[in-house]
């Protein structure tokens, strides 16, 4: 393998960390992804920045924690400027590709303050997170009263149109959508979740991509860097024959949750578990065919992984590309009373992340497990250290995996990892009566307590991986844990004083800059001129310069001789 390999960076949506055979799943076999962690090092302490998609990507494209970076939420813009993967691996020569979703939003205030056009190269790039768009498309096209989410005439929506899929949105009506005596059986309503897509199989969101996929790399001049996204298993639940009904109730897992995280629950965890989105996932018939539908959404993506891998091989480009498979947060399906994602269990904040690096010094891991606590951010700055480059450590807050790859554990890894959350824009907040600034919960874990910290003046939540590691028993006002928790306080507190926005400046730069006022003759401060060297004090030494006064009275008013 060349010193610089390719990269294969494949990000799923919403994929929990154990719902892979590799990772333990009870009956759901993903021959695909063992695979490639059988290659490779499956990380089983790997954290997402945020536990919801837009925050979480930015993170991980950028290498930055959220409040680092800003963009706290779904649609918030990433601002104008803000250094990506794709600017740090163009700058070491590698390419950086887009295929599917980042939920990227464009800083367009700030493009248009600088005077960048929005189709111009660097436009693109700032539109699409930095990377070059090969096909981009988020994978949600929503329709209603307040208007379209997403774009009815993006990538895949033209590609079904031009399949014959005859409407101003087939992604709704045919790929997330089924036929019930001849009405729309919409994927958005749970109860529709056994039923299988009105489409056919090749033609669904995976399959499409996974080409997609293909054609780039077909086509790719090396070296490159190709971040492949897929949605699923992102809801709607629904996906097409024959996954609709490959699973059945026998193969839903037990249920995580349990009554005594009910009782004198945390005001904000209460504020969740009371929601819409709680409640459904609270049907035992709802739950059900959500996860049976969930699970059929990835053995679909584990049969296009093995179609992808099939291709790397054949084609000889497995001997040259690092494959990486990881998701951007989990999906609570019903555990810890809760859907959707938002809070930092495990089910949610933790993600599988498999790294396969085909080059002779990653063949005494292969197949190892690491059990380190590693953050997303890590990926931006693995790949850097993979491009050949050093990471710019004022710029990128993640520290490099290359090592664990290699055999080798990094001087002072992390004592523990950070997770945060900003739902400003939730009812949650106005359950709990608190304004934007409030809604925010930071989450810190030393792998094995793990503490969630409210902006907004509620007690802290706390719970013990070792004991308790289904993380039912919330110890947050427990004295007995008070030493623990100020514990945990002084890691987010030394973690709040990083120097996150320093990052014109690297520590090179500011070493260079020691001395820089007497080396450029500032001489601040200064005595008597031997008190320096001459090298500071020549040029304002020796025989001094006569000024010519034009008569006596300025000679006398100025002090001359």
């Amino acid at each position: 393998m060349r010193s610089r390999p390719n990269i294969l960076f494949i990000m799923y949506d919403q994929l929990r960390f154990d719902y892979l055979s590799c990772a333990g799943h009870k009956t759901l076999q993903t021959p695909n992804f063992d695979r490639v962690a059988a290659r490779g090092v499956q990380f089983s302490n790997a954290y997402v920045q945020s536990p919801v998609c837009g925050a979480s990507r930015m993170s991980t494209y950028t290498g930055r924690y959220v409040s680092s970076h800003g963009a706290g939420w779904n649609k918030f813009p990433i601002r104008v400027g803000e250094l990506t993967m794709g600017d740090h691996l163009r700058k070491l020569g590698m390419e950086c590709w887009l295929l599917g979703k980042t939920h990227m939003e464009a800083d367009a205030e700030g493009m248009a303050r600088l005077g960048i056009a929005p189709d111009s190269i660097i436009g693109v790039r700032q539109s699409e997170c930095g990377f070059d768009p090969w096909v981009r498309d988020d994978g949600l096209h929503g329709n209603a009263y307040g208007g379209d989410y997403g774009d009815n005439d993006g990538p895949y929506n033209r590609y079904l149109k031009d399949k014959g899929y005859d409407t101003d949105n087939p992604w709704a009506v045919y790929a997330n959508g089924s036929v019930e005596d001849g009405k729309l059986a919409s994927g958005w309503f749970i109860e529709n979740a056994d039923k299988p897509a009105n489409i056919r199989e090749e033609d669904s969101e995976t399959p499409w991509l996974t080409r997609e996929a293909i054609s780039f790399i077909e086509q790719a001049t090396a070296p490159w860097c190709a971040h492949v996204s897929f949605i699923k298993p992102h809801w709607p639940y629904i996906v097409p024959a024959p996954y609709h009904d490959m699973y059945g109730p026998d193969d839903v897992q037990a249920l995580i949750r349990d009554e005594a995280e009910r009782a004198n629950a945390n005001p904000v965890y209460e504020a969740f578990f009371t929601n819409k989105i709680a409640e459904t996932f609270r049907n035992d018939e709802a739950r059900t065919k959500a996860i049976i539908a969930y699970m059929g959404l990835i053995k679909q993506c584990d049969d296009q992984l093995g179609v992808l891998l099939d291709f790397l091989k054949a084609s000889g480009r497995d001997q040259d590309t690092v494959i990486v498979l990881t998701s951007d947060h989990g999906d609570y399906l019903g555990d810890h009373w809760l859907g959707e994602k938002d809070l930092f269990h495990d089910v949610s904040a933790k993600v599988p992340l498999i790294i396969a690096d085909p080059s002779p010094a990653a063949d005494t891991t292969r197949g190892k497990q690491c059990d380190a606590l590693v953050e997303q951010i890590d990926l931006a700055a693995t790949f850097i250290e993979m491009a050949g480059g050093e990471v710019p450590a004022h710029q990128i807050e993640g520290r490099s995996l290359l090592p664990f790859l290699h055999g080798n554990t990094p001087e002072g890894w992390r004592d523990y990892v950070i997770s945060e959350y900003d739902y400003s824009v939730l009812p949650m907040r106005f359950t709990l009566g608190l304004d934007s600034r409030q809604a925010r919960l930071f989450m810190v874990f030393d792998g094995r307590y793990k503490m969630v910290h409210s902006a907004g003046g509620h007690l802290p939540m706390l719970f013990d991986l070792k004991s308790d590691p289904q993380e039912f028993t919330d110890l947050g006002d427990d004295p007995e844990h008070t030493a623990t928790r100020d514990r945990l306080y002084a890691m987010l507190h030394d973690w709040s004083l990083r120097l996150s926005q320093r990052v014109t400046m690297s520590e090179a730069a500011i070493d260079k800059k020691v001395g820089e006022p007497q080396r450029e003759g500032i001489l601040v401060g200064v005595h008597r001129e031997d008190d320096l060297g001459t090298e500071f004090t020549s040029r304002y030494t020796g025989d001094a310069r006569q000024i010519h006064f034009e008569n006596e009275a300025d000679r006398k008013r100025y002090g001359g001789e």
